[in-house]
């Protein structure tokens, strides 16, 4: 009896990777599916997923924002900031004010931390849209003031002589007593109910699997790790597989609600959002 196709689309980093490492290589008995991953990054998720190319991928919890029609987002694969995320770094010592003044590459506009930087500063910034794994080049090199960094970015940008000048993750638990929800996966409503929840089903148990094969797992993560030792690559997948990655719970499910409803308000994202996670 032949399998059903389902076309998975993560980001090649090492905290993606470990969370599919069983599905991606065929620790699980995935029943009557077969998984084909497509590694690309976020942003060209996001816009691949605004056209429902795929019946499950990585998505930035921005860019859910606009894919209601189409997805919903399964409880498992988030990744949360608590207490950290995605941050402005600059090549000289900055304000957040000064941050309205000069030129910003970022990720993507789909991205979480652009919807996150547009609410810490609500009077608008100058930004060019630049690929995530080449920002800290760009602003080391002096092509852009500031760079918005995802991803391990985080920890290795002092590498490149660059200063931080906000943390987003600390900005939104500041202001909101909540972690940043980054981004999470979503699957095509059009599969049905039985196959969603299979998918949902399977997805935790990758990442169950992966945290208890950790060593196994990081191995394979280590492949799309840039610039990062076995032991930076450790710590940077602890901070995005984690609990929060099973399951959101219900703080995690009000931290996507806030962030949404805060876009909304602040008029980066048009309609309200009725956040739907399946069940």
């Amino acid at each position: 009896m032949s399998k059903q196709l389902i076309t998975v689309g993560h980001s090649p980093d090492p905290d993606d990777a470990f969370m599919f490492y069983a599905l991606a290589h065929d620790k699980l008995d995935t029943g009557d599916l077969q998984f084909r991953h497509q590694l690309q990054d976020i942003e060209t998720l996001n816009r691949r997923a605004l056209r429902g190319e795929l019946e499950v991928t990585a998505v930035s919890i921005h860019a859910y924002a606009y894919l209601l029609d189409k997805y919903a987002l399964l409880p498992s694969g988030c990744s949360m900031g608590d207490r950290y995320g995605p941050m402005v770094v600059a090549r000289r010592e900055m304000t957040v004010n000064e941050l309205k003044k000069v030129r910003i590459a970022v990720p993507g506009t789909l991205t979480t931390a652009f919807l996150t930087l547009r609410l810490l500063i609500p009077d608008g910034f100058t930004y060019e849209v630049v690929p995530f794994d080449q920002i800290l080049a760009a602003v080391a090199e002096g092509k852009h003031d500031a760079g918005l960094i995802i991803h391990e970015g985080q920890l290795t940008f002092q590498n490149q002589g660059l200063h931080l000048v906000a943390d987003l993750g600390v900005w939104w638990q500041e202001q909101t007593g909540l972690p940043l929800p980054l981004g999470g996966n979503v699957v095509r409503r059009d599969l049905g109910t039985e196959t969603i929840q299979q998918i949902s089903r399977l997805l935790k148990e990758s990442i169950r699997y992966a945290l208890a094969h950790r060593d196994d797992a990081l191995k394979y993560a280590l492949e799309y790790a840039r610039d990062m030792d076995k032991g930076l690559a450790d710590r940077f997948v602890g901070m995005y597989v984690n609990d929060w990655t099973l399951d959101y719970g219900p703080r995690g499910r009000e931290a996507v609600r806030r962030l949404l409803d805060a876009g909304h308000r602040a008029a980066v994202i048009p309609n309200p959002v009725a956040v739907e996670f399946v069940d």
